[in-house]
Parts: C-alpha cells; structure tokens; sequence
C-alpha cells in the first residue's frame, strides 16, 4: 500500500466515524424526552386545554410522529446539509450562532495553536541540549507550573493583577474593537499566554525526553565529526526524528486544551466565543444549539485525529505502509 492510498483509505475511516458518531447522536436524541413537549402539555394544562392534544400537535410539528427510520435520514440529511436547526437562546440558526462563536475563537486559537507548535518543541529541545543545567531546571519548572495549574484559575490571577489593579487590559473582552487591531492584541495576549502557559508543559517534556536519546545518537556524533553547524544538526538530526513521537501527543494535547480550557478561559474573560456560547446555551437548556456545539467540537477532534495520522506518516518516510492499521 503506498502513501496515497493510505491516505484514501484514513480520509474514508474519518469519513465512516463521523457516521457513526451522527448515528450514536440520533440514538441519543431520539431516546431522551423532548422538552418542548413536556413544556406544551403544561402550558395548555395551565390554560385549561387538553394536555393529549398539545402533545400530539407539539409531535407533527416537529415531525416526531413519523416512524424511525424517516427520523433518522432527516436527521442524518440534516446534518451533512448544515441545516441544524434554530436557536431559541440566540433566535437564529444554529450554523449561524456557531459561525459566529468561531470568529471570536479563531482570534485566540489560531496565535495559541501557533506559538505552541512553534515554542513547544524548541524548548524541549533546549531544554535536553543544556540537561541537568540551570536552563533545564527553568525550562522544566515552567512546564510544570504551566501543566499544574487550572487555566480558568490562573487566568483570573492574571485578569485580577493585569485588569483591576493595573489596568493594563480590559476586564471584558470587547466586541467593538476592529480585529487587526493593537486594542485586539492587548485584550487577548492575556488568554492566549494562559493556553500557551497550559499546553506547553507536556509538549516540552515530550519533545525533551525523545531528543536526549536522539543527542547522542551515532548520526549525530557524525554529523558533529563532519563539521556540521549545531543548528543544522540539532534542526536534521535531532528536531525532525523528535517530531515523529511528537506528533502524536502533539494533537491530542491541543485538541484536549482546545475543547476543555478554551470554554473556561472564554467564560472568564468574556469572549463570545465557542466555549461561552456552548456554556449559555447549556444554561438557557438550547437543545439544538447544544448539540450542534457538541457536533462541531466532534467533528474537529476527527478531523483533528486524521491530521495527526497524515503528519506522522508524512515526517517518516521508513514508515511501511502495509503494516498500518486504521
């Protein structure tokens, strides 16, 4: 099998998940009891109706009195169409709230995902270069800080002395300032330094650890006979097969901090983001907007997954392809 069909094949596996993962959902849904139903039979209760004919107007309105199987390819339609629904929470459609959501959280992921690829690993590095030294000790002391401390804590540590005391940035996130924007940078560098804080930590003693052995390994010590530069050798020889084990963790690390961290920092900062909208619509109990946040979170940790696989074969080429399983 060679590396396109591979390719093919795990793109169709990510493909199959996600029917599965819709499949489950409906499953899910379809057995959970539908509270706009139970809220018309109190309400014409209330107003001395009968209770049996509000629900049974509440089920063909929704078209829950179809049979199963009718359900299931509109929902399934449904989903792949992006037609998911309305929010009451927010009074318009459901991919519209989240598309929505995702602007003000792409503001803050796209420079945390990007310093942590970027910082992560040249740390880790670093840090195995300089082993058992002062650098080392800071280098770890700072990733264990970063990987111990609950992101939501630490970044209202950081909102009380930065936002109250000094006023350096805003308490709120505000929607008013342009984008690209130094008034945008300023009320975000805070979030952002606190997700790097917290995804850091396992990046930089993962890549620490897999370079050691790779520092003295024989093809590096030739390279060093040869004369090659310490950048190159440390970029060909010792970055690039530290990658390989990395990018495993690499993914699941960002995606964990992603779904998790992201929704608290946003509550705390007040960015109406993914995590905040996901929050109030929990709350405010937006069966929809609800599930088409739990979809949308879904759906990136797939695809997530399917990137982490592509890369790791792509960054070693020994890789033999037969032997892979999907």
């Amino acid at each position: 099998m060679g590396l396109a069909s591979y390719v093919a094949l795990r793109v169709g596996w990510a493909a199959v998940v996600s029917f599965i993962i819709v499949t489950v959902t409906f499953g899910l849904f379809a057995a959970a009891p539908n509270p706009s139903i139970q809220q018309a039979a109190t309400q014409a209760a209330l107003q001395g109706g009968d209770p049996q004919e509000a629900v049974e107007r509440q089920r063909q309105l929704r078209g829950l009195d179809e049979p199963l199987h009718v359900r299931y390819l509109d929902f399934v339609t449904s989903i792949y169409t992006l037609q998911w629904g309305w929010s009451d929470y927010r009074s318009q459609p459901v991919t519209t709230a989240l598309l929505n959501a995702v602007f003000y959280t792409a503001q803050y992921s796209v420079p945390w995902t990007v310093l942590t690829v970027l910082l992560g690993p040249l740390v880790g590095v670093y840090s195995a270069a300089n082993m058992y030294t002062w650098r080392d000790h800071v280098a770890t002391g700072f990733a264990f800080f970063g990987y111990a401390i609950p992101n939501f804590f630490f970044g209202i540590i950081l909102l009380l002395i930065f936002g109250v005391w000094l006023e350096w940035i805003p308490v709120v996130y505000r929607t008013e300032v342009p984008t690209f924007s130094l008034a945008n940078v300023r009320q975000l560098v805070v979030p952002v330094f606190v997700l790097v804080t917290g995804s850091i930590g396992a990046i930089m003693r993962v890549s620490r650890n897999e370079s050691a052995d790779f520092q003295n390994a024989t093809f590096m010590k030739t390279a060093k006979a040869k004369g090659v530069s310490p950048l190159r050798a440390y970029a060909y020889h010792v970055m690039r097969p530290t990658l390989v084990p990395l990018s495993t963790t690499l993914v699941g690390q960002l995606l964990a901090i992603f779904l998790g961290s992201s929704l608290l920092v946003e509550v705390v900062f007040g960015i109406p983001g993914l995590g905040r909208l996901t929050f109030n619509a929990l709350v405010a109990q937006d069966t929809n907007l609800v599930l088409g946040a739990t979809l949308f979170f879904t759906f990136l940790a797939v695809i997530g997954n399917l990137l982490e696989d592509l890369a790791f074969t792509a960054l070693d080429p020994r890789i033999s392809y037969d032997d892979r399983q999907l």
